[in-house]
């Protein structure tokens, strides 16, 4: 096999396919990327077994063929060599990578093509699009709030469901939940709920631009994802997601309305003394304003008041911050709204005005 084509494209697909790879050793085909040179298209691919990415791009073919390749080496070597037209030549089991102005010359170790893992194929069958800055918005709002507990294992990714003629996406490690629906029309066919593992939704996340659209195909076991050049599958997580509908609140009597920027710069501040195990912040809300308060043992603590639209009585509301401040980053709104009603009951964050997403967590002990 024997191609040229510019390393600031190949650099690029290269970088993609290595954040699938788990593997160091560089003697396993798992920490290889697969090359396929054929019809002026270079085909690239990687995998974790679980997880699985494909693209192409356009080279000059002087010699078809197919090998793979140690993923970190050439990806160390594309990072450091210089910009311009390479070169890639292999034989039997060697591969010389070389830039074709500079007098350079890489040499790597190979593995043959057929030793690659198979990739699954989508099906036709329960396959829909969506525009692909929506899908986005609906894994920006949710994918924080997994749980990392591999204990439940059942939480280690985001729920996806038709939910009669929505499409609901769900996150939550137990402690609190991340909410977003739109409209699935007719485009959306029925399909049972799943588990997507996180890896292959931020990947998505990273790389698919805001135009176009996002092509998804769902079997009993494996989430198939297509955007632009790039072809991703995921083996789905088993198990029995918690019915997430009994943690939304029916009613709530109580709310105020605060600067999502004002309650991002004073979360900023006021956690620089917090209790590193519990993340423990004060809310302390009243006709006057809030504040915010934390207290790190033998260190000493922190407050900060801040401006907030709110009428009841003084009420103080224990929460681990990081789970206040995620959904704040994630969110685009000036104003948020915080329903509550009781101290030591689950609240519920809404931009204003109101969209498709909202964010409940539950309150911990005050004292």
């Amino acid at each position: 096999m024997k191609f040229t084509c510019e390393r600031s494209v190949l650099l690029k697909e290269i970088s993609i396919a290595q954040e699938i790879i788990l593997s160091k050793n560089a003697i396993s085909i798992l920490s290889n990327i697969y090359l396929e040179a054929h019809d002026d298209t270079l085909i690239i691919k990687s995998t974790d077994i679980k997880v699985n990415f494909e693209t192409k791009v356009p080279v000059t073919v002087l010699e078809e063929g197919s090998t793979t390749v140690f993923g970190d080496k050439f990806l160390g070597i594309l990072n450091n060599i210089p910009d311009g037209e390479l070169e890639f030549d292999q034989n039997d089991t060697k591969i010389v990578i070389k830039p074709q102005n500079k007098k350079i010359k890489f040499q790597l170790k190979s593995i043959a093509s057929d030793k690659f893992p198979e990739f699954p194929v989508p099906s036709a069958e329960n396959a829909f699009e969506l525009p692909v800055k929506e899908f986005k918005e609906m894994i920006l709002q949710t994918v924080f709030a997994v749980s990392d507990d591999e204990t439940r294992y059942f939480m280690n990714g985001v729920f996806c469901e038709k939910q009669e003629d929505k499409l609901v996406m769900v996150g939550t490690d137990g402690r609190r939940l991340a909410y977003i629906a739109r409209d699935a029309g007719s485009e959306v066919p029925d399909f049972t709920g799943i588990i997507i593992p996180p890896k292959i939704l931020n990947i998505l996340l990273k790389r698919a631009g805001d135009e176009g659209l996002v092509s998804i195909s769902i079997t009993d076991k494996t989430i198939f994802i297509k955007f632009g050049s790039y072809e991703l599958s995921s083996t789905l997580i088993e198990g029995q997601f918690p019915n997430y509908r009994r943690v939304i609140p029916e009613t709530q009597t109580h709310s105020f309305t605060l600067s999502r920027f004002e309650m991002l710069d004073a979360l900023k501040r006021v956690s620089l003394l917090v209790e590193q195990k519990s993340r423990r912040i004060y809310l302390t809300v009243n006709s006057g304003g809030i504040t915010v308060k934390s207290e790190e043992s033998d260190i000493g603590n922190a407050d900060e008041e801040i401006s907030c639209s709110y009428e009841g009585d003084e009420v103080s509301i224990a929460l681990n911050y990081r789970y206040l401040e995620e959904p704040f980053k994630v969110m685009t709104d000036d104003e948020v709204n915080i329903y509550f009603s009781e101290a030591n009951r689950a609240i519920t964050i809404k931009p204003v005005p109101e969209k498709n997403f909202f964010h409940i967590i539950m309150p911990m002990q005050v004292d």
